[in-house]
Formats: C-alpha cells, structure tokens, sequence
C-alpha cells in the first residue's frame, strides 16, 4: 500500500473522528452559553469549535485530492471511546 493509498484509508478516520470531537464540543458550547459560565469560557470553546469545523473542511478537501475513501475503508469500522 502507498502513501495515497494509506491517506485514503486514514482520512475518512480522521474526519469522522473530528466530526465526533466537533459535535461534543458544539453540544458544550451551547451549555456554556446557556449557563453561567464566563463569556471567556463561551467565546473560547466557540473558537475551538470553528477551528474543529475548519479541520474537517481541510481533511475532507485533503481527502478529495487523494482519490476518496480507498478500498478498505468500507470494511474498516472501529470507535474511540472518551
């Protein structure tokens, strides 16, 4: 396997991981903001979050360059947990 051919496989990882990561702190950013929590605590986690959005949109351009998902991706399956 090359290293196109290995990108193919990692990415579509990295995004849905990212997405995971993204969705948690978005879910976090709204709880900040719906709480007491200092306007320090809002604004950062909202710029934590737009930078997580922005890396998706970067390795999902990264991964259209490669060629999309490789071959094995549709059998490769496996969770993070937290």
């Amino acid at each position: 396997m090359n290293e196109i051919e290995k990108l193919q496989v990692l990415l579509p990882h990295w995004i849905e991981h990212n997405h995971g990561h993204a969705a948690e702190c978005r879910k976090w950013t709204t709880l900040a903001a719906q709480s007491k929590a200092t306007e320090d605590i809002s604004s950062h986690l909202a710029a934590a979050l737009l930078a997580m959005e922005t890396v998706g949109e970067c390795l999902e351009k990264a991964l259209m360059a490669a060629g999309g998902a490789g071959k094995e991706r549709a059998d490769h399956h496996h969770h993070h947990h937290h």
